[in-house]
């Protein structure tokens, strides 16, 4: 039978009187786990050894401040924080460094007789007799976190570190420096590091983690709902180690530190599963490394849930019924068109339909689609995968994204031949698509007879539903924005204020707003007498297309967002 505390209970003199709750029983009763990740647990544990709790944080299962502090119940321990720290750590006469590192215990205060000590492994009875037998104290145990001991302990050696030359490559060959990259990557507290700065992910929402080296250290930030926020800053001499913990993860070659690199991290964390998308480049203080999060079980497969206006909708799925022709979805980068083009592939049915993907890269695995990896190094190009894929019969084919003329081509062919043709492209207005098809060398007579529709689409941030707050627009506010259409007088809209679930922003999550450009016939004949994007986009307003702004105002006037935000995302379109 396989224990559930962290370690063996500790020999005691008291009588028994009722039996400990398990470790694991606690967590799922706390909803902190389920049953079923309890006995994977309960079975790699006795695979791997060790004791439950570590093994519950190593698989990502729980975090370890769960594990602490449901332990902490279960051994009637107090738990310590980190800022509960002394400022200075007492001496106590016989504890030496390496036995407080080695055991994971730092000394909190002497109270004459008594030793109050931080231990990762309070119920651990020979440390607690070993502690009584050097200092000669009855010792009184609190819980900490393991990293919190570590990082207490090692401030006085960094501290000392930074005093003298930090040149820790100095002398070294680059095979031995690889190798000493390599044994910091492997070290328990650069492996903590890397998984506490990956787990955050899941607290704060977060859509990509950036590890940007500079003089004072590796600075930490993570983009939120479109925007940056700071972390915390790494020590200079574990900056090149977190990095290569990063690269190695990915399978990345640690050695090369000269050229970019690309690759994928799959991981668990707290329970969810994890992609990440690795990518490095260098920069004059080290490695720059970003990684984007891939979250399967946020990602909304759903039409119906991304925002979409009723109308806008209709239309769309309207188009997305065409038995052929391309279907394009435009923004900038971050604006969600490649999993708005995953949510119109969810919705066709794949048992009657063939269809296939070529991405760069396969960012979601879809059920029932064949999907493409892009591969340049090998000429694994878009343009040479369509070109092999329309041999394979498809009815619906996806292109991650429309690069260049030779792509387009393909494309505009495939729609020619019967074949319903998914893409995105990189321009701010739905109109402008088909100016950049036509710079791309794609004639107008082609674009008329194969796009059959551009959605244009932009992220903002919904409002904190917890701290938002109502007022009434005044009439030149009204005026002035254009909200006066969408919003009758009287009618109240919301500013953001912040507040703790929102972590202050006063924002949580976000929503798509849209812009669906019909090729019509009066469409088609301006697109071929050459007008510009201007005169098409004023030529769609005029048969009752709406501009992103347009789109985002109704979003202002329904509570869902603000116009701040709505600024900040359409600045490019606030004047059309």
């Amino acid at each position: 039978m396989v224990t559930h505390t962290l370690a063996a209970p500790a020999a005691s003199q008291e009588p028994v009187t009722a039996p400990r709750p398990f470790l694991g029983e606690l967590l799922v009763q706390a909803g902190k786990l389920t049953a079923r990740d309890l006995e994977r647990a309960l079975s790699a544990q006795q695979e791997m050894g060790g004791m439950l709790g570590r093994v519950l944080v190593r698989l990502g299962l729980v975090s370890e401040i769960d594990v602490a502090r449901t332990l902490s119940e279960q051994l009637g321990v107090p738990f310590i924080a980190a800022d509960a720290f002394p400022d200075l750590m007492p001496e106590v006469p016989g504890l030496l460094p390496e036995f407080l590192q080695a055991n994971a215990i730092y000394p909190l205060r002497q109270d004459g007789a008594q030793l109050h000590v931080a231990m990762a492994v309070p119920q651990d009875a020979f440390l607690l007799k070993a502690l009584h037998l050097v200092t000669g104290c009855t010792v009184m145990p609190h819980l900490a976190l393991e990293s919190d001991i570590e990082k207490a302990l090692a401030e006085p050696a960094e501290e000392a570190a930074a005093d003298s030359d930090d040149g820790f490559a100095d002398g070294m060959d680059g095979g031995d420096f690889v190798e000493h990259l390599k044994d910091l990557a492997s070290e328990a507290p650069v492996i903590r590091l890397v998984n506490t700065i990956i787990g955050r992910v899941t607290d704060l929402r977060a859509s990509d983690i950036h590890l940007e080296p500079f003089d004072d250290g590796l600075h930490v930030r993570y983009r939120v709902d479109g925007v940056i926020h700071l972390g915390e800053v790494v020590p200079p001499r574990l900056s090149a180690a977190v990095s290569s913990r990063v690269k190695l993860l990915a399978h990345l070659d640690i050695a090369e530190r000269r050229l970019p690199q690309d690759g994928r991290i799959k991981t668990r964390v707290k329970g969810r599963e994890l992609d990440l998308r690795v990518s490095t480049v260098p920069t004059v203080h080290g490695e720059s490394v970003v990684m984007r999060v891939l979250d399967r079980a946020s990602v909304r497969l759903n039409l119906d849930t991304m925002g979409f206006e009723q109308d806008t909708l209709a239309r769309f799925n309207e188009l997305l019924l065409r038995p052929h022709g391309i279907l394009l979805v435009t923004g900038p980068t971050g604006s969600g068109k490649t999993t708005t083009l995953y949510a119109a592939l969810s919705k066709i049915d794949a048992q009657t339909n063939k269809i296939i993907t070529v991405e760069d890269p396969v960012e979601y695995q879809l059920e029932g689609i064949n999907q493409i990896q892009v591969h340049p190094q090998i000429n694994l190009t878009f343009a040479n995968a369509l070109r092999s894929i329309l041999r394979q019969d498809p009815d619906i084919i996806m292109i991650g994204e429309m690069r260049d003329g030779e792509t387009a081509q393909i494309a505009v062919q495939s729609a020619l031949t019967g074949h319903l043709v998914l893409s995105t492209l990189h321009t701010n207005t739905a109109a402008g698509a088909v100016i950049r098809m036509q710079d791309m060398g794609v004639e107008s007579y082609l674009i008329t007879s194969s796009v059959n529709g551009v959605l244009a689409q932009r992220l903002v941030r919904t409002l904190c539903s917890h701290c938002k707050e109502a007022y009434e627009p005044g009439p030149e506010l009204r005026a002035s924005t254009g909200l006066g259409r969408f919003c009758p007088p009287g009618h109240h809209i919301y500013r953001a204020v912040g507040c703790e679930h929102c972590r202050q922003s006063g924002y949580r999550g976000r929503t798509g707003i849209h812009e669906l450009f019909v090729l019509d016939e009066p469409m088609r004949r301006a697109i071929i007498d050459g007008r510009d994007a201007n005169a098409l986009n004023n030529l769609a307003a005029q048969g009752g297309m709406l501009s992103l702004f347009e789109d985002g105002l109704r979003k202002v006037a329904a509570g869902v967002t603000t116009l701040d935000e709505l600024a900040r995302v359409t600045q490019d379109q606030s004047d059309a």
